[in-house]
């Protein structure tokens, strides 16, 4: 899950302020492949480093690309039966691939693919490049600059639970990743009581400490909860507040105050909004547009929400049982069908990877609604 997220032109059009400088974003960094169990979810951060997420290892990987070159601005980007390509990339069919997350940079506009080749336990990881032309590659991790950060408190590996109930809460404990200032943001379950987490990772990685457990109310189901995981996230500044507001299945949206993000602690967070049930949110970015800020979230049932932020600092929680939808409004992106993921493209542009009716997968730029 992408997510979409703060990248560094998004956090500076929100106001979101940045470190001045960095004396060293790659120390720590040792040359060499690093290993992955699996990909994704994907976000990037400063000069071009990626960041990769391994739910089963439960860990998170940054990457040095040096993928650093100026990209052009709006300009157009169309991969039309991009799982095709891919598989013939990897010498397999277009069946025995999953694209399990897109990710631009947001310097030099090429897009990374989390793929995985091949179905189930025996899949192999795979990092693909589309360059700005459209020119499909596998990126090579021969010998690249990395650092790991492993999550101390992850849930062990193994199926959980009775009949329809049962589930591996190993694959869920990374859900979405960002980046922030000096910090990489992540979401998930943990092995605590109050499975659902959010934690933020100093960068360049030293330590890593247990992450801040959280609690919502889910108005569609009226009860506080504290297992479901975040879905998808982004950092937003409410009124001088830098928040982070977190997605949920079913559709809960969330706000949690970014200084609340401590170690072992047990945060409540605040529904504003709740976007319609049996639905489930993919990816989710924030943009500018006429000099107002947008929500832009990619659902697997209700199609991409376009949500306004107008009255978001003096929204009302969310506390009790809602039928179907309360909170912040939001209008359906007519045309923005079949979305499996959503990136920023650029400061007019947004990203998509979307199904045709065909079941062929497309990979496209447009333009923000």
């Amino acid at each position: 899950m992408k997510t979409h997220i703060c990248s560094w032109f998004s956090c500076l059009a929100i106001g979101l302020t940045l470190p001045a400088s960095a004396a060293n974003w790659t120390a720590g960094m040792d040359a060499g492949k690093p290993t992955f169990q699996t990909m994704g979810p994907l976000a990037f951060g400063p000069e071009g480093i990626l960041f990769v997420a391994d739910s089963k290892a439960a860990a998170i990987t940054a990457l040095d690309l040096s993928d650093k070159s100026q990209g052009a601005e709006n300009k157009e980007l169309k991969v039309e039966g991009i799982n095709q390509k891919i598989a013939a990339l990897l010498g397999t069919a277009a069946d025995q691939i999953l694209i399990d997350d897109v990710a631009v940079n947001p310097i030099s506009h090429n897009v990374y693919m989390a793929v995985s080749r091949g179905r189930g336990p025996t899949a192999t990881p795979v990092l693909v490049r589309v360059k700005s032309g459209g020119a499909l590659d596998i990126v090579s991790l021969d010998n690249v600059k990395h650092s790991v950060a492993k999550l101390p408190d992850a849930p062990v590996e193994g199926v959980q639970g009775e009949g329809n109930r049962q589930s591996n809460p190993r694959k869920e404990s990374i859900t979405d990743i960002g980046f922030l200032e000096d910090r990489v943001l992540v979401a998930g379950l943990a092995n605590e009581e109050f499975a659902s987490t959010l934690r933020a990772i100093p960068f360049p990685f030293k330590t890593v400490a247990n992450g801040t457990t959280v609690e919502i109310y889910h108005g569609s189901h009226g009860r506080f909860e504290t297992r479901a995981p975040v879905r998808t996230f982004v950092p937003f500044k409410v009124g001088n507040e830098p928040q982070l507001l977190a997605a949920y299945t079913c559709t809960p949206l969330v706000q949690f105050p970014l200084h609340d993000l401590k170690p072992g602690a047990k945060v409540k967070g605040k529904t504003i909004a709740e976007l319609g049930n049996r639905n489930r949110p993919i990816d989710m970015i924030v943009y500018q547009k006429e000099g107002k800020d947008y929500l832009l979230l990619a659902n697997s049932s209700r199609g991409v929400m376009k949500i306004s932020t107008d009255n978001i600092e003096s929204a009302e929680p969310i506390a009790s049982h809602v039928a179907d939808k309360k909170g912040l409004a939001y209008q359906t992106v007519e045309g923005w069908t079949g979305v499996d993921h959503l990136d920023r493209y650029d400061a007019g542009h947004a990203l998509v990877l979307r199904r045709d009716k065909g079941g062929s997968l497309n990979l496209e730029s447009l333009p923000l609604p």
